[in-house]
């Protein structure tokens, strides 16, 4: 006989279910028990996790399980956030953000193409930033992810609106102070024009 792992599915489908949990009806449907064997395991893990010297707990939010950290560890978690938005963007994240600002909404092929480099992973920083979110999906084959700006990224650039953008430079040669443009700019220049 099989022996289940119920409480470590459990625990990786409220991992994955992120902040918008799993209902005791939605956990029975995926594990194909009854509700009443569903909340056994979620007691039974929310109790492990209490009596444990770990740092997450399994709680009851309007109807819905989700696992969150737990308050003893909060001063710690504040750190982490200061050290982490006081963290610049990585070349790479900026020339990405700054394509989606200008001409959103974009799909990710377009980015690339732009840029000339793949963007998967400058994009899923600035998704993870919460500078730049999924607005749509293209029209025609695939239907890509079409991605904007958030309202986080006018607070992080201190901008009311997206028309407050400065506007892009013409080609003249005082455009730039250093009177020389890195390549990407002047691939992103081209590209709108």
């Amino acid at each position: 006989m099989e022996v289940i792992n119920w409480k470590g599915i459990l625990e990786a489908l409220l991992f994955a279910a992120g902040d918008e949990g799993l209902s005791v009806k939605q956990i029975a449907s995926v594990l194909e028990i009854t509700e009443y064997q569903a909340t056994d395991i979620v007691e039974s893990l929310k109790e492990e996790y209490v009596s444990d010297v770990r740092g997450i707990q399994v709680i009851e939010i309007a109807g819905v399980y989700q696992m969150t950290t737990k308050k003893e560890h909060s001063d710690y978690l504040k750190r982490l956030v200061e050290t982490s938005s006081t963290q610049g963007l990585s070349q790479a994240a900026l020339e990405t953000l700054a394509i989606i600002a200008y001409k959103q909404p974009i799909t990710r092929a377009e980015i690339d193409e732009i840029r000339g480099v793949k963007t998967e992973r400058p994009i899923h920083t600035l998704v993870t930033k919460v500078l730049i979110k999924e607005v749509g999906r293209a029209e025609g084959s695939g239907r890509a992810y079409l991605y904007g700006t958030t309202k986080e990224f006018l607070d992080y650039f201190g901008l009311n609106s997206i028309d407050e953008l400065p506007p892009l430079a013409d080609n003249s040669d005082d455009s730039f102070e250093s009177g020389e443009a890195d390549l990407f700019f002047e691939k992103f220049q081209q590209t709108i024009e």
